[in-house]
């Protein structure tokens, strides 16, 4: 699924909705940040049965090593980016796996 969610960001086959637009000005997070750790990154947790799109959230680093996470809804043409963050070290193995 990593490969497909990839191949439409590369394409351009994304859409990023206003209240998540906010949240990365708010992150100081920017679209290519975004774009950069969904190409170098990988799917941490898979959320199928979200509503109205199965999701992944992506951990990923930018080319500045900013460690960042997207949580992306995808279906075949699209991939609707939901929502961005940094992750907080304490909540955060290897920001791969929640700590418990």
């Amino acid at each position: 699924m990593i490969n497909h969610i990839k191949e439409l960001i590369k394409r351009g086959n994304y859409a990023v909705k206003l209240h998540t637009r906010k949240k990365m000005i708010e992150r100081s997070i920017k679209i290519e940040e975004v774009k950069e750790a969904i190409k170098n990154g990988e799917i941490i947790e898979e959320y199928l049965d979200d509503k109205p799109l199965p999701s992944y959230l992506i951990y990923g680093r930018t080319k500045y090593n900013r460690p960042i996470h997207v949580l992306v809804g995808v279906n075949e043409d699209m991939a609707a980016i939901i929502t961005v963050y940094e992750p907080e070290e304490e909540k955060w193995l290897d920001y791969r796996r929640r700590k418990r």
